[in-house]
């Protein structure tokens, strides 16, 4: 897991220990005593998740979340909440959460989702740059290649395609070969799952 856990409280004694959790067990971790220092110190381009406190003076935690959102910065987040919390939390939790846990909580359940977070946000950080990639080489392609490349993962053959275009079948081979080459793809299989990714 490459991801940071980035951790707001306005406790300081609830970020030491948080802190001393997450070294205790690898995670990268960095930790904020408000809303604002996050917000000034997190790069968009860093997966991870946050684990943050609902109530905290100046912004609170679903303020947080909500500017996070109006922002369109996309990163989990696990909220921490005092007793008093539970309707607060139920809202974050509709607003997009993933998580809260009620104090005092079990480090290890903490520990169980902030791992299956992760694991989650890498995978979803590979998908989005694989589809950047295959973004990329579809532009380097001619609009002739693309009509063709669109024709060929329906599944029709180099025939069928020649006729629809009004070309002839040997210029279909050589635009077809020239998709398989820009786009990288060693089979029309692979070709198909690049054109599913980049929809």
């Amino acid at each position: 897991m490459k991801g940071t856990v980035f951790i707001v409280d306005d406790d300081e004694a609830m970020r030491d220990s948080l802190g001393m959790l997450m070294r205790s067990v690898g995670f990268d971790y960095e930790v904020f005593a408000d809303a604002q220092s996050f917000l000034d110190n997190y790069k968009d381009d860093r997966s991870g998740c946050l684990v943050l406190d609902i109530r905290m003076p100046g912004m609170s935690g679903l303020d947080l979340q909500q500017k996070l959102q109006d922002m369109k910065l996309d990163i989990p987040i696990l909220f921490i909440t005092g007793h008093g919390d539970i309707p607060m939390a139920v809202e974050a939790m509709k607003r997009g959460a993933v998580d809260f846990f009620q104090k005092p909580f079990r480090d290890q359940a903490l520990l169980d989702r902030i791992g299956q977070v992760l694991t989650k946000a890498d995978a979803d950080r590979e998908k989005l740059v694989e589809s950047q990639e295959i973004r990329m080489r579809l532009e380097k392609l001619t609009a002739r290649e693309r009509e063709v490349m669109s024709l060929i993962v329906e599944g029709l053959g180099n025939k069928v395609v020649a006729a629809n275009l009004g070309i002839s079948q040997r210029t279909v081979e050589l635009h077809r070969a020239h998709v398989m080459q820009k786009m990288q793809a060693m089979s029309l299989a692979q070709l198909v799952q690049m054109a599913m990714v980049a929809e």
